[in-house]
């Protein structure tokens, strides 16, 4: 009867935990058509109360001049697919004021946002796979490169190499005077001290997307198809779809709404979650 006793008592204790650290969950609201060719990244306008959807329409590093960017309605609805188009594999999007800023493969794209009109491209010397992108409060705008393992500066026009001692970088979302970078697994702090700390590992490398909840609490998706709550306690998983093939990329997230926007790479398509 010993025996049989603290097995229980293990197993309730084991269900208590998995209980208490599931505190969150994923509604889905609705999906697009599936009209976006291989949607890489989905950047949520606030002002103009859509969104821009990065397509890569080809292979992720190649350039092709095949990408392009979409405008999609807050319901699901597609309203320009073909908004921006003569760009190779674009993924990383951020916007200062009337420009929206792209990672293009070994470049960054600067667009006019009235006209949707390519004004400038930053090339990044040496770049081979410019991924995920950020702009802080201050205008400075940072670009992962995964394939070297570095972040990437463009301040006051100028491109530098801000920091490279990164495993796989992806994901990047600059926090006050803070970058967070989701690095293969792991969601990692890097102060302006160039100092780096680990917040939450364990998650599958495929790490993609970053978006911030609220402070100490953010968003983290892994390309394979995982989305995951993450604190400096862990990572929650909120939602696996690699089963079904269905992949989940850069986010894009409404924080007043707390709804999640997933582009599906393969399947063409961005689906909408309640955060909850």
């Amino acid at each position: 009867m010993k025996s049989k006793h603290l097995f229980l008592t293990a197993a309730l204790t084991t269900f208590s935990v998995m209980y208490a650290t599931a505190q969150h969950s994923l509604q889905r609201i609705w999906e697009t058509e599936a009209s976006l060719p291989i949607p890489e990244s989905v950047l949520y306008n606030a002002q103009d109360k859509l969104l821009y959807v990065a397509q890569i329409d080809g292979k992720a590093g190649e350039k092709d001049g095949k990408g392009g960017i979409a405008k999609v309605a807050l319901d699901g609805k597609v309203i320009a697919k073909d908004w921006v188009t003569g760009l190779s594999a674009p993924k990383g999007m951020g916007k200062i004021g009337n420009k929206l800023y792209v990672a293009d493969v070994t470049e960054v794209v600067e667009i006019d946002i009235k006209n949707g009109k390519i004004l400038k491209k930053y090339e990044v010397e040496g770049a081979k796979f410019l991924n995920d992108l950020t702009i802080d409060s201050k205008g400075n705008i940072y670009v992962s490169d995964s394939d070297t393992h570095k972040v990437h500066l463009i301040k006051d026009g100028k491109v530098s190499t801000y920091y490279e001692e990164l495993t796989r970088p992806n994901g990047l979302l600059a926090v006050g005077s803070d970058l967070l970078i989701a690095d293969s697994g792991a969601l990692k702090r890097l102060g302006t001290d160039k100092k780096i700390t680990t917040i939450a590992e364990g998650m599958d490398k495929s790490t993609d997307g970053i978006e911030q909840v609220k402070p100490g609490e953010y968003i983290v998706t892994s390309w394979a198809g995982m989305v995951y709550y993450v604190t400096d306690k862990g990572a929650e998983k909120l939602l696996d779809t690699s089963a079904d093939k269905i992949n989940s990329a850069d986010i894009g997230y409404d924080a007043i709404k707390k709804i999640v926007y997933v582009p599906t790479f393969m399947k063409n398509s961005v689906v909408a979650y309640q955060l909850k």
